[in-house]
């Protein structure tokens, strides 16, 4: 199938408000997220949300797991909630799919892959915090399971300068086109 008779979504992953706090400071990847999404909206490709999420008290949180194990301790100690909401400024559309991941994958213990067989979806824009998390764990599943894949670079935001350089520039160019948003939204208004 060729890029043109794909069809794609566009996947916004762990862009919760909480995490942005985190990542973003001197960043304009909400500006340059919200471009995209606004382009993909008008363009008709459906925008799909991906948010880390956990069921009170966190039962699917190992104490095995060394990443999500301090997650779930800090939030239980804070009182936070299982869920945390979109950041505002790019906040999901009504007609916008949300889908709860339980790790750092948008497959793993979500129901991504239903979705978007439903949609008959082939082809996956990412966009996300962190390039090393999130988008690097996505992007090697989506890629097993043979989809046509698409990183916009500057939709994507790591802790690790050089290793968002690296990841961009020479990892995930073997399995995806990486390109600026620009492009991207150009291309579809051709």
């Amino acid at each position: 199938m060729s890029d043109t008779q794909a069809k794609k979504a566009l996947l916004v992953m762990d862009m919760q408000g909480g995490i942005v706090a985190r990542y973003v400071q001197d960043s304009d990847i909400l500006t340059t997220t919200g471009r995209a999404i606004e382009a993909a909206h008008a363009a008709s490709i459906p925008v799909i949300y991906v948010v880390i999420g956990f069921r009170p008290g966190y039962p699917e949180v190992s104490p095995r797991n060394k990443a999500f194990s301090g997650v779930a301790q800090r939030a239980q100690a804070s009182g936070a909630p299982a869920l945390i909401e979109v950041h505002p400024a790019i906040a999901p559309q009504p007609t916008d799919i949300v889908v709860t991941k339980r790790r750092v994958s948008a497959f793993c213990g979500s129901d991504l892959e239903v979705v978007l067989r439903s949609q008959n979806i082939s082809h996956l824009v990412l966009s996300g915090i962190a390039t090393s998390g999130v988008v690097l764990s996505t992007l090697r599943e989506a890629a097993d399971r043979d989809y046509q894949l698409t990183v916009l670079a500057n939709c994507c935001l790591d802790a690790d300068e050089e290793v968002h350089r690296v990841l961009l520039t020479k990892v995930f160019p073997r399995q995806a086109d990486v390109i600026q948003s620009e492009e991207w939204i150009a291309h579809l208004k051709s």
